[in-house]
C-alpha cells in the first residue's frame, strides 16, 4: 500500500495558496491543529480520509484533488493499484481510479470496505452527489436515515451532503464510487 503523502502535501500547498489562506484559517477551518497540516504540507505523516475530507471541505475543493496530478493521457490502472487512503475508525480503503479534468467535478474512487466498523461520513459540500455500484460481497449503504441493502451489480446515488454509511456484509466487499461535486 503506497502513501500518497507526498502528493497530498504538494496539493495542500497548492490549493492553501490559491485560496489565499493562511496555515493557521485551514486548520481553524478542518479541525485540525496547525501543526498536524504544517506535518502534512511537509509530506511527514499518515492522514486518514477524515482528515482529508476536512481539509478539503476547509479548501472548497474535490477529495480527489488532494491524491493526484490531472492528466490527459491515457491511463490503466490493474486491480489493487491507485493512490489509497483508509479510514481511521473503520476497516474502509478508498483508492483513486481517476480525477476530473480541470473545471469538471467528478472522482471514480474503488473502495474495499470489511465488516466491523462502519463507515459514517459527514456531509460533504454542498451539492455533493454519490453513485455506488457493488461490484463484490454485500452492503448496507445510503443517507443515515435510509439505508439499503446491495449486492453485485446493484447501484445506488444519495445526496453525499447529508450524512451518509457504508456498512459492509461480507469481507472484502468492493464498489466503484463516483463522487460529484458542483
Amino acid at each position: 500500500m503506497t502513501q500518497p503523502i507526498r502528493v497530498i502535501a504538494q496539493s495542500l500547498v497548492r490549493e492553501r495558496e490559491r485560496a489565499g489562506l493562511s496555515l493557521s484559517e485551514v486548520a481553524r477551518r478542518a479541525g485540525i491543529a496547525k501543526s498536524t497540516l504544517s506535518q502534512l504540507e511537509g509530506g511527514h505523516g499518515n492522514p486518514s480520509i477524515e482528515t482529508l475530507w476536512s481539509l478539503c471541505v476547509a479548501l472548497n475543493i474535490p477529495f480527489a484533488q488532494l491524491l493526484e496530478h490531472q492528466e490527459t493521457t491515457t491511463r490503466v490502472l490493474r486491480y489493487g493499484e491507485g493512490s489509497r487512503v483508509t479510514a481511521e475508525h473503520s476497516n474502509y480503503q478508498a483508492i483513486l481510479l481517476a480525477n476530473c479534468p480541470p473545471g469538471a467535478r467528478r472522482d471514480i474512487y474503488q473502495v474495499v470496505v470489511q465488516p466491523g466498523a462502519d463507515r459514517l461520513s459527514p456531509p460533504h459540500p454542498p451539492g455533493s452527489v454519490e453513485h455506488m455500484i457493488i461490484t463484490r460481497g454485500r452492503a448496507l449503504l445510503g443517507l443515515t436515515e435510509a439505508l439499503e441493502e446491495l449486492g453485485p451489480g446493484d447501484y445506488i446515488c444519495y445526496p453525499a451532503d447529508r450524512e451518509h454509511l457504508f456498512r459492509a456484509l461480507e469481507p472484502d466487499t468492493v464498489a466503484i464510487m463516483i463522487s460529484e461535486q458542483n
